[in-house]
């Protein structure tokens, strides 16, 4: 890790820390809080992804469907209106919109074959955004002054490397730039997520290996055709095996590349000084 040491931590004179772990423990809110303080870069890897890498893609799924409608395609086709996402770091509904639920398309699903294909943009979008962590650190300073960095990661940063490989390239290149920092949720944590997401579900990215043994394992039990698929049903099947999926990836990464923070702690955090004391506890407990 680039800090040995409790002491090495609080004496830096530039921070760099990456969090991860499932979407709902308070990453974005734990970064919105250091970037309040004035010396703290915030750098969300899902804006990254929706600005940058897939935000072509999502501008022309949604004039694809403005196409559909008459008065909206003569608009679009003589460059009378502009069409694009208004992605934010607190709003990324545009990119899961994209991503799509599988199923029945007249449910509001996406075909099976086109919901892989996004789902592979998404995974080639997400490392790539991953691996210009290094980059934004030297912006954020160089361009703008900052000398501390938090860098916020989507959920499904667990789902592209191999944690246990200690050559693994993702993982290599991230603890080399960063302190990697997992926020662990409780059984009670976890309970909540899936209640939450009950009430609302949200697209996710998976693993290829994961999506299709899922999908293959809900239609056998469904026994529906895949163009009979509820959307909604399906990803609400899904997200308890996801989180179950995770959350030992999750574990192996802590323990090979970063430190383990408890939600509860993080949660408690309501200044960089307290971000900051509660990461140097962590590294007196790792030793």
């Amino acid at each position: 890790m680039i800090y040995d040491t409790a002491s090495d931590w609080l004496n830096a004179p530039r921070k760099r820390v990456l969090l991860f772990g499932m979407s709902g423990l308070g990453k974005t809110h734990l970064s919105n809080v250091l970037r309040a303080q004035g010396d703290w870069f915030h750098y969300s890897v899902d804006y990254r992804i929706g600005t940058r890498y897939m935000g072509e893609f999502i501008a022309d799924n949604a004039k694809r469907e403005a196409m559909k409608v008459p008065f909206l395609r003569d608009l679009l086709m003589s460059d009378s209106i502009y069409i694009g996402s208004n992605i934010t770091f607190n709003n990324l509904t545009p990119v899961s919109t994209y991503l799509g639920k599988p199923g029945n398309p007249e449910a509001g699903g996406t075909p099976i074959a086109e919901y892989r294909r996004r789902q592979d943009q998404f995974r080639r979008a997400e490392i790539n955004a991953l691996m210009d962590t290094g980059y934004f650190i030297d912006r954020a300073e160089g361009l703008y002054g900052y000398p501390h960095f938090v860098c916020d990661t989507g959920g499904s940063i667990c789902e592209w490397v191999d944690p246990d490989n200690p050559d693994d390239p993702i993982m290599a290149e991230l603890s080399a730039q960063t302190l990697m920092v997992w926020i662990e949720g409780s059984d009670a944590h976890t309970a909540e997520l899936v209640r939450r997401f009950d009430r609302a579900p949200k697209p996710m990215a998976y693993q290829p290996e994961f999506l299709t043994q899922c999908w293959t394992d809900y239609l056998a039990e469904q026994g529906c055709a895949e163009n009979a698929v509820n959307p909604d049903a399906f990803i609400r099947w899904t997200y308890a095996r996801a989180l179950a999926h995770r959350q030992p990836r999750y574990r192996a990464m802590a323990d090979r590349w970063g430190l383990t923070v408890c939600a509860e702690k993080m949660g408690a955090v309501q200044t960089a000084a307290d971000f900051e004391k509660v990461i140097a506890d962590a590294l007196e407990m790792r030793g």
